[in-house]
């Protein structure tokens, strides 16, 4: 397949497995970030690992959109869901995500009715058939799906459709990778930065990495030997004592990004002041808000949202994972009482989460760090 195959190559992967070892330094350990959850379950299902020397770890950033979700605002969300007369629609994974009353599935066996919808225009298309209902769209992600939002609230306006809303949850990956690189005591030596976001947002926000805290990024595809390239990339920065931006998946990402998706988020969309990130604590200007122009679609302020905190399970490790300190394996109900069928924390319950990439890809993995520590 054109675009897949040549990109899979394992002969192709075997060189630059070599080149990469030939870039390590003697007695030197590497620790690279990718940010993106969709390289996360890209390097266990093609088992990257096996191609990276042992002096190179990987370690998982705070980039799957379900993931950084705090309970609170699925609480939030449910009860908006549970008025009268309400649609609540969201993407598939949404609908799992524990909050401190349970998930939207489990708000939907109550009675709320819950639909899912593959996007916000669909959510749209519910509330023209439904005027007598009011549609709410459970909007998530990073800067990657807010420009499908952003363009949806703009059509609603246009149409004059006054049922449907947005409780907005985007985020916003820049001051989350910038609180991971204020964090006390951990040590990373680069960033594989995320190829969706990217191809919104383009590649210069991310220069303040490099210039100020002396940190190179390549921003990656996320076939095999995008991810392994960009490892290369990083290791050949570090050893010519450079740090910077580089573009690995150019054949996608524009170095400016993509002006009229900025343009449309600019318009609908400002920072709020702060928000609470799972596992991160509350970052400033680190998430979206719809703007008073728009206050007519903003759910927030057409419902009363209680804006409750809930704490995490105890059992539950999803932020020391999210903030790449710990494996996702290394959390006490790994695999046991936290699973797919039955997930605790939201690194478990999205796709593109850490932990069921390591659950569903990551065993063999897994069993090596148990046999080397014995």
């Amino acid at each position: 397949m054109r675009f897949v195959d040549e990109y899979r190559d394992a002969d192709k992967a075997r060189a630059l497995s070599a080149r990469i070892a030939s870039l390590c330094e003697p007695g030197r350990a590497y620790q690279f970030m990718e940010v993106c959850g969709g390289h996360t379950h890209t390097i266990y299902k093609h088992g990257l690992e096996d191609y990276l020397p042992e002096t190179v770890t990987m370690v998982h950033g705070p980039g799957c959109p379900v993931c950084v979700i705090p309970m609170g605002r699925v609480d939030d969300a449910i009860r908006i869901a549970e008025e009268p007369d309400v649609i609540m629609t969201s993407f598939g994974d949404m609908t799992r995500v524990p909050g401190g009353r349970g998930s939207f599935l489990d708000a939907a066996a109550r009675g709320a009715d819950i639909r899912m919808v593959y996007s916000p225009l669909d959510a749209l298309k519910i509330a023209r058939a439904n005027p007598d209902r009011r549609v709410v769209f459970m909007a998530i992600g990073f800067e990657t799906t807010a420009p499908s939002t952003a363009m949806t609230v703009l059509r609603a306006a246009a149409e004059d459709v006054r049922n449907f809303s947005v409780f907005c949850n985007h985020v916003r990956v820049i001051p989350a990778i910038q609180a991971i690189l204020d964090s006390p005591g951990l040590r990373l030596d680069g960033f594989i930065g995320p190829g969706h976001v990217s191809t919104v947002i383009g590649c210069r926000p991310y220069e303040f990495i490099a210039g100020e805290y002396g940190k190179p990024l390549v921003v990656a595809g996320f076939e095999p030997l995008d991810i392994l390239q960009s490892v290369y990339m990083l290791l050949l920065q570090l050893a010519e004592g450079r740090s910077e931006v580089e573009n690995q998946y150019a054949r996608v990402v524009p170095w400016a990004g993509n002006a009229r998706a900025l343009r449309a988020i600019g318009e609908v969309m400002e920072p709020r002041p702060s928000f609470e990130w799972r596992g991160l604590g509350f970052i400033a200007h680190s998430a979206l808000r719809i703007r008073e122009k728009y206050a007519a679609y903003d759910a927030e302020r057409l419902f009363a949202v209680p804006g409750v905190r809930v704490a995490d399970p105890k059992a539950c490790q999803c932020g020391e994972v999210l903030k790449g300190v710990l494996k996702p394996w290394e959390c006490k109900v790994f695999g046991t009482a936290c699973t797919p069928e039955t997930p605790i924390g939201t690194c478990m319950v999205s796709s593109e989460g850490a932990c069921a990439a390591y659950y569903n890809f990551g065993r063999f993995s897994r069993q090596r760090v148990r046999e080397a520590t014995r």
